[in-house]
């Protein structure tokens, strides 16, 4: 294995230090250090972050591969940064028994480029009806940690009960996809004057709100973890916020485009910028960034979803809903949250690596960059700006809603146990 010797990162922003890595591990940290046959990576003024953890990627694989696979996702989750992402289970087949799980696991090893941590669905088939195979998939070689039905909610609380008491045997925690169902049918987009001005079926904020007040009360009664996935509203904020004060073991995440993104983007009826839950209101993503910089919100999911063409490039109300997120979901929380002071480097770090792998049970993700720890590390360039091309992604898809857009940050390599899959901002294989 190649050593590599990091000279001049800034860890968490601080003082600039090298870094040597050798044998996959952090092996020493301090100035002017020096490594014979050690590969030198210049890093002035870099910024070095633990690598970066996604809870929530859609890879696609098995069954829409011309959406997206386990390696393009792979590749796409290494240049934004990320050492390990969360592989969501709505897949066709869909991932609800050991053997799914396994098989997704092992084409994430195959690929080699992150970590590829497969979620387990909570019900067969997504279809709400009845618990899928959690024992098996947590006891599979996936070691499954994370199981959610996302795309649907569990809407039956007497199942979501049994999922929350199930899960607890193994440390597992059921990750919710919250949305009464029959307060959405049909549904566009947010609900307010701009879904009525633009005669399109809104989706209330209470949607979202309702299930997860029913389920943190679900999860306080049973003892267990509960998940919230891409939180939108500024009502979801203080429900949770009310939440942790009583103890509630509950943690959430909020997704880039609801960070940066209102339905003020619906007014082009350009479908890209339709996604469940949709993009809500100047409050909600004030309230959003709020409770993300205080850490009522713990993680920052990319939701990355890729489609193919077909799916996406028609008329808004067929179009399928979801955006890409694992490339620019670190220049995003740039923008949002770093530049204006909301989150330092070491909050950044916290949001989007610590919190995310301790919430996924992680082992070797979300660590001290300090000697003798895993190697996996994601090195910034925070003072580049550059425009996004959708043509220019790794994904196989191209429905980016930052297309055209400015953003900050620059990802200049991603080192994955001591192995380079990005260096000098490009993906290495």
């Amino acid at each position: 294995m190649t050593n590599y010797l990091i000279k001049g990162a800034k860890p968490l922003g601080g003082d600039a230090v090298d870094i040597l890595v050798k044998d996959g591990r952090i092996a020493a940290i301090g100035d002017s250090l020096s490594a014979t046959g050690a590969e030198v990576v210049e890093a002035d003024g870099l910024i070095a972050l633990p690598g970066l953890v996604d809870l929530h990627t859609h890879l696609r694989e098995p069954g829409r591969e011309d959406a997206e696979t386990v390696e393009t996702g792979s590749r796409a989750a290494a240049l934004g940064g990320f050492t390990a992402v969360h592989a969501m289970a709505n897949t066709d087949p869909v991932a609800d028994t050991a053997g799914v799980v396994e098989q997704v696991w092992r084409l994430g090893q195959e690929a080699g480029l992150v970590d590829v941590v497969p979620v387990g669905a909570v019900t067969v088939g997504l279809a709400g009806e009845r618990l899928a195979e959690l024992g098996a998939m947590a006891d599979s070689a996936a070691r499954v940690r994370v199981f959610s039905d996302d795309g649907h909610c569990v809407s039956d609380p007497a199942l979501m009960r049994r999922a929350l008491e199930y899960v607890k045997a193994f440390d597992g925690v059921v990750a919710q996809h919250a949305e009464e169902p029959r307060l959405t049918v049909g549904a566009q987009m947010h609900e307010g004057d701009r879904s009525a001005r633009l005669g399109l079926t809104g989706w209330p904020a209470a949607a979202e709100e309702a299930i997860i007040a029913r389920d943190v009360l679900l999860a306080e009664h049973v003892g267990a973890r509960l998940h919230v996935c891409h939180v939108s509203t500024a009502g979801s904020v203080e429900i949770l916020r009310w939440a942790k004060s009583r103890g509630v073991q509950v943690t959430a995440e909020v997704t880039p485009h609801h960070l940066m993104l209102t339905d003020e983007c619906a007014e082009s009826y350009d479908p890209v910028f339709k996604v469940n839950p949709p993009l809500r209101t100047d409050v909600d993503v004030v309230a959003l960034r709020l409770g993300l910089a205080d850490g009522t919100i713990d993680a920052v999911g990319t939701d990355h979803a890729p489609h193919a063409v077909e799916d996406k490039e028609s008329e808004w109300a067929s179009a399928r809903p979801g955006m890409l997120g694992l490339e620019q979901a670190l220049s995003v929380v740039i923008e949002t949250m770093v530049e204006p002071g909301r989150l330092d480097w070491a909050g950044v770090a916290d949001r989007m690596s610590v919190r995310p792998a301790a919430i996924g049970r992680l082992d070797g993700h979300g660590r001290p960059i300090a000697p003798g720890e895993p190697a996996n590390l994601v090195l910034v360039d925070p003072t580049t700006r550059s425009t996004v091309d959708p043509a220019a992604l790794a994904s196989r898809s191209r429905n980016s809603p930052y297309a055209g857009r400015e953003l900050p940050g620059r990802v200049v390599a991603t080192f994955l146990r001591g192995t380079p899959t990005v260096l000098d901002g490009k993906a290495v294989k």
